[in-house]
């Protein structure tokens, strides 16, 4: 993601209510980037509190959890990159940001394809579930995606993505003894494996 030092001066006074009945008095853009804004606001929240808030509102994010279930025991298409937030390479599930205005499943089936050169002719949508309430709007969207045909992956520029199958055990394992440390990651994995013990 490219920096980006670029303000706005804009503020608004709104003092608007929200479906949740909190009352977003005043509202600043301080940040802007190619993938995320930072913005502060003046709040009125519930029990009439009154706070400033400083979010980060991003667009939301899909995860896609690509099994191969023609195997046994079914295995899940994890990819290693280098993450540099945690100043170390880590094993994930798929993922991407959505573009503005993009729906969720083109999204997962873009990024999938994009990321690994896989397509998969059935998607089940599995959680749903923000990353950080208390500062970030980000939510996430998981896919199952099933029927796995092998094709050309076109990363971005600035990925260097490795790929491997791992049997699900294998990846809830790595999970729980912390080789896999990434949350959505780990939320996936135990959906699918308790998803696939309850058949």
């Amino acid at each position: 993601m490219p920096s980006s030092s670029k303000t706005a001066s804009s503020k608004k006074s709104l003092r608007k209510k929200t479906k949740s009945g909190v009352r977003v008095l005043s509202s600043k853009t301080v940040f802007r980037s190619r993938v995320f804004d930072v913005v502060s606001e003046q709040v009125e929240e519930p029990g009439n509190i009154r706070v400033r808030r400083d979010i980060v509102r991003h667009n939301g994010s899909i995860v896609i959890l690509a099994l191969d279930d023609s195997r046994k025991p079914p295995h899940i298409l994890l990819e290693r990159q280098y993450r540099h937030a945690a100043g170390q390479r880590m094993w994930e599930l798929p993922a991407g940001s959505l573009e503005p205005g993009e729906a969720k499943l083109p999204a997962a089936k873009r990024e999938l394809l994009e990321e690994t050169g896989y397509s998969a002719r059935q998607w089940e949508r599995a959680l749903r579930f923000y990353v950080s309430p208390g500062f970030v709007t980000e939510d996430m969207q998981i896919f199952l995606a099933r029927g796995l045909k092998k094709g050309q992956a076109d990363p971005e520029d600035d990925e260097r993505i490795a790929i491997r199958f791992f049997t699900l055990a294998q990846a809830v394992r790595m999970a729980m003894t912390g080789k896999i440390i990434d949350a959505k990651s780990i939320a996936g994995l135990l959906w699918l494996e308790k998803k696939l013990d309850s058949r």
